[in-house]
């Protein structure tokens, strides 16, 4: 029975090296996607054209779809483009073409060969006039089919895994006979505890020659395709990327605060019920509208008070009018220097007369009547007061803002308040409204202090013609444009995307063909960014719809 046990352990690196010869196959089979469609461009410095078609058979009825875009912006023509088509090689064919919608035509005829034909376009949009030559038009010509290619597996003699097993068979008995022969048992315990623990996995050459590279893992290609009616659909522009002047801007975060005239606090002078309301919340208001009237009330004290003065004003003012009035009328015979005193007197105690009857005069019992009155010209802002509310002395009722007229204050450093000496312009435009108007900026009191936390300067700006589009508090981005001016490859900011966490942007090398190349970023203006490699001049970069084109390129 020992011998039996040790004659199997012997013969385990046989068993080992013969596993993993199931029937993998000799061959593997691989597809290649057929083309659905055949395609023919050209282009020129205006219009870019695409034509698209199924085989077209000769001798019979024929359509094609053809796509007329602009050659820079990748827009489609719009509805008052004309074309006419003619056959360059044969005139005689006639070409019926349709406007399907912008950019896209439906052209039929009949071609009575089985050969490639050349089209004449004859263009004209508000683009201006074009004559274009579409070539490779293949009539007879059939789509390819997919192709099935066989791999068969190039695997030598010495790697078949028979011949692996039947060594490990022979190898398996001459250790046995060896082991056999020796009388010390515990080498031969040993020699089978080593040959107990081999690898008990399954070596198959064959396969690991098989594996294709890249299997567990690849990479996205940097070209692809996007179909035209998808370009169209998703309206994907592009800008041909020129040299030219660059004025490099710093960006600087500054927040709206009101203008000197452009914010009024109203407060009750006196503590009272408020007994008019003349306004409601949102109201614009001009200087001077009486907003409310508060009713104060008065003490008994208060009231005598008032009681006295006026009797005093009047009795000054019935006084003085009556001495006036007597040598007035004896004005030929009085002294003029006593006419010019009483007149001077008389004309005092009016006045004095009009302020306490503004003041006071409309108090009536023990009440007295505020009016409260809009200092500035606004829009009134949130208030919980209605009628017959009590207010306190000194409580704010109302607050009037004007949006006309406000300013940005912006905390800049060192390096970006020099460029304030070497400006340009200076722009900004709102976050939080849905408006892509660029307002300008003007300095208003440079830095006269430092904030000793983080060394930054505060600087007042003015916004030219807000048109009410920025709100108190507001945080806004700031440009500031320096007179500094160098020739540099830009950009657009929203042609750049981020792929993988690095900038790049998609360039079209033909009518339906794309690619993605990753750029080195220079230097911003907020607008415009500076791009020191990655494309060169001439190149047409995809500005609209980068969401899609990226979307379009991480699902290929």
């Amino acid at each position: 029975m020992i011998k039996k046990i040790l004659v199997l352990l012997l013969l385990l690196p046989s068993l080992v090296f013969a596993h993993g010869d199931e029937d993998h196959g000799d061959a593997k089979k691989t597809s290649a996607k057929p083309a659905t469609y055949f395609s023919s461009e050209a282009a020129s410095d205006v219009y870019e054209l695409l034509a698209k078609y199924q085989p077209l058979q000769p001798g019979k009825s024929s359509v094609f779809k053809l796509f007329v875009s602009d050659f820079n912006k990748n827009a489609p023509v719009d509805s008052s483009a004309t074309l006419q088509i003619t056959v360059a090689d044969n005139p005689n064919i006639k070409l019926e073409v349709t406007r399907v919608d912008n950019g896209m035509y439906e052209v039929k005829g009949i071609f009575p060969e089985k050969k490639s034909y050349s089209l004449t376009v004859n263009i004209n949009s508000l683009l201006g006039p074009d004559l274009i030559l579409l070539k490779d038009i293949e009539v007879g010509k059939e789509l390819p089919k997919a192709e099935v290619a066989t791999v068969h597996n190039d695997v030598h003699w010495y790697q078949s895994s028979w011949f692996y097993g039947i060594a490990g068979v022979l190898i398996g008995l001459l250790l046995m006979f060896f082991i056999m022969k020796k009388t010390n048992r515990k080498i031969a315990a040993s020699i089978i505890i080593l040959f107990c623990l081999l690898p008990t996995a399954a070596y198959n050459p064959a396969a690991a020659h098989d594996e294709p590279a890249g299997k567990s893992g690849g990479t996205i290609s940097s070209t692809f395709a996007v179909e035209k009616e998808t370009q169209f659909l998703f309206n994907i522009l592009t800008q041909k990327i020129e040299t030219g002047d660059f004025n490099q801007s710093t960006p600087v975060l500054g927040t709206v605060v009101p203008s000197p005239q452009g914010r009024a606090v109203i407060q009750s002078p006196q503590t009272g019920k408020i007994v008019t309301l003349k306004v409601t919340v949102g109201q614009r208001v001009t200087a001077g509208q009486v907003l409310a009237v508060i009713e104060q009330q008065v003490d008994a004290g208060t009231q005598i008070n008032i009681l006295s003065q006026r009797n005093s004003v009047d009795a000054e003012f019935n006084a003085a009018k009556a001495q006036y009035d007597r040598l007035k009328a004896i004005e030929d015979i009085a002294a003029k220097k006593d006419v010019t005193e009483a007149k001077a007197r008389y004309e005092t105690a009016l006045k004095n007369k009009q302020l306490f009857t503004a003041n006071a005069g409309r108090s009536t019992g023990n009440t007295k009547m505020i009016m409260l009155t809009a200092p500035v010209s606004g829009v009134v802002g949130t208030f919980n007061y209605s009628i017959g509310a009590v207010v306190n002395a000194g409580e704010t009722l109302f607050d009037i803002t004007n949006l006309e007229k406000v300013l940005v204050e912006a905390q800049v450093f060192a390096n970006d308040a020099a460029q304030l000496k070497a400006v340009e312009k200076i722009t900004a435009f709102s976050n939080i409204q849905n408006d892509n108007t660029t307002y300008r900026l003007k300095l208003i009191s440079a830095a006269q202090s430092v904030n000793g936390a983080n060394q930054s300067q505060k600087v007042i700006f003015e916004i030219i013609n807000p048109k009410s589009q920025f709100k108190i508090g507001e945080n806004i981005n700031l440009n500031i444009f320096s007179n500094n001016v160098s020739s540099q490859v830009v950009v657009p900011n929203e042609a750049i995307a981020e792929i993988n966490g690095k900038p790049a942007v998609f360039v079209k090398d033909k009518a339906e063909q794309y690619s993605i190349t990753y750029i080195n970023k220079g230097a911003s203006n907020g607008t415009y960014t500076a791009i020191t490699k990655g494309i060169e001049e001439g190149e047409r970069v995809v500005t609209g719809a980068v969401y899609q084109m990226k979307t379009i390129y991480l699902n290929q």
